[in-house]
C-alpha cells in the first residue's frame, strides 16, 4: 500500500527547495516555447532541482515534468510537476504564479502540493489525509446559486489552432458572463484550484487538462471537499478532457450550463 503520509513529507521537501530558487534567482533569459509562450530560467532550475531530488528519494516512483518529459512515467505512480505554473505572470512581476507537484496513481491525483511563494502561501493534501494551507484545513465555499458564484476561467488558447479552441472558451465565458456573480481570469491553474479548495471562489473550469497543470491542484481540491470533474460531469482522472473543480451544491447548475455550449 503506498503511503501517501509520507509521499507528502517527500514533495513537501522537494518544494522547500523548489520556492526558495523562485524567490532567489533573477527571472534570467526568456526563451520562446511557441506562438505567445515562454519559458524562464527560473522554469529549468526549479524542474531540474525537484526531479533530482525525487530521482534520489523515491527512485521506484516515475516523474513527469513540463520543462523536460517523462522519466518513467506511466507505471503505478508518477510524479507531475510544473515548476512554474503562471511563468507569463512570474517574468511580468505578477505574483500570482506558484510551484505544483502532484502524485498520479493509475491516472488519478491522489497527492498535491503547491506552494505560492510570492503570497507565502503553501497548499498541500494527500487523499484520506485533508487539505491545508499551512497549519489550517481548508474547504470550499457553500455557494448555491450561479449568480452569487466567482467563477475562475483558465487562459485562452495560444499557438496551434488557437483561433478554433478558443471558440468554445469564448461561448464560455460570454455564457459565465451573463450567469455568475463575477468571472475571473488569474492566468495559474494552481491558484485557481486551490484558491476553490480553500474558499476564495466557488469554481475554476479549465478547457484543458496537462497533468502538469493539474495533478496537484485537482487532488488539493477534492481533498478538501470541492466536486472535480470533465466537462461531462465524469470524476476527473488524467484522461480527462477539462477540469472543472467547483463547490459541490453549483454541480448541476454548472452542468446545465455548459450543456449549452
Amino acid at each position: 500500500m503506498t503511503d501517501l503520509r509520507s509521499l507528502l513529507g517527500v514533495a513537501c521537501a522537494a518544494l522547500d527547495q523548489a520556492s526558495a530558487l523562485v524567490t532567489d534567482m533573477a527571472v534570467g533569459a526568456v526563451q520562446a516555447k511557441g506562438d505567445r509562450d515562454m519559458v524562464s530560467e527560473i522554469d529549468f532550475a526549479v524542474e531540474d532541482r525537484v526531479r533530482t531530488f525525487l530521482q534520489k528519494e523515491t527512485p521506484e516512483i516515475g516523474f513527469l515534468g513540463e520543462e523536460s518529459g517523462g522519466v518513467g512515467a506511466g507505471g503505478a505512480l508518477t510524479w507531475a510537476l510544473d515548476p512554474v505554473d503562471g511563468t507569463a505572470n512570474l517574468v511580468n512581476g505578477i505574483p500570482l504564479c506558484g510551484v505544483s507537484l502532484g502524485l498520479i496513481a493509475d491516472n488519478r491525483s491522489v497527492l498535491g502540493v503547491i506552494d505560492l511563494p510570492f503570497l507565502g502561501q503553501r497548499y498541500r493534501a494527500a487523499e484520506g489525509h485533508g487539505a491545508y494551507c499551512g497549519d489550517d484545513r481548508i474547504r470550499p465555499r457553500v455557494t448555491t446559486a450561479l449568480n452569487e458564484a466567482i467563477v475562475a476561467i483558465g487562459d485562452y488558447a495560444v499557438g496551434e489552432r488557437a483561433q478554433e479552441r478558443n471558440a468554445r472558451r469564448l461561448a464560455l465565458t460570454a455564457c459565465l458572463a451573463e450567469s455568475v456573480l463575477r468571472v475571473r481570469m488569474f492566468g495559474s491553474a494552481a491558484v485557481d484550484l486551490v484558491w476553490v479548495a480553500s474558499g476564495k471562489v466557488d469554481c475554476s473550469i479549465a478547457l484543458s487538462n496537462h497533468p502538469w497543470d493539474m495533478a496537484a491542484g485537482v487532488a488539493i481540491a477534492r481533498e478538501a471537499g470541492a466536486v472535480v470533474m470533465d466537462v461531462d460531469g465524469s470524476p476527473h482522472d488524467v484522461m480527462s478532457a477539462a477540469t472543472i473543480a467547483a463547490t459541490p451544491a453549483l454541480r448541476r447548475p454548472l452542468m446545465e450550463m455548459l450543456a449549452t455550449l
